[in-house]
């Protein structure tokens, strides 16, 4: 597997909320985001959520409270836990989870990212 260089694969995009997959470990796919605004209330019943934010800052809101994390910042959302990622400027992340996991969980809808794995070498 080659070596990912993650601001190479960030310039390579500039459209928000799709998610980009760089790299897979095991059953898990290591993904690239832009995120800018508000994106929908949603939960993934099956599995956890890392962010990681690289740049910028994003506020999680959670119905018992926000998580605000800034560069170099992780946050992971429990399994069934509805959450809102929300930004006040442009935000790149990383997300690691499993497989398959539309963006917007169970709430579908306009925002579901199609799987792009164009970014993997």
């Amino acid at each position: 597997m080659p070596v990912v260089d993650i601001a190479d694969k960030l310039a390579l995009f500039s459209d928000h909320w799709s998610p980009k997959v760089v790299a897979r470990l095991n059953d898990y796919e290591i993904k690239l985001v832009k995120l800018k605004g508000e994106f929908v209330w949603h939960t993934h019943d099956d599995t956890d959520e890392l962010f990681l934010v690289i740049a910028g800052h994003l506020t999680i809101q959670l119905r018992d409270g926000d998580v605000t994390l800034g560069p170099g910042q992780l946050y992971v959302v429990p399994r069934c836990v509805e959450h809102c990622p929300v930004t006040d400027g442009d935000v790149s992340a990383m997300l690691i989870e499993p497989a398959g996991v539309a963006n917007t969980g169970s709430a579908g809808g306009e925002r579901t990212a199609t799987q792009d794995t164009t970014l993997l070498d």
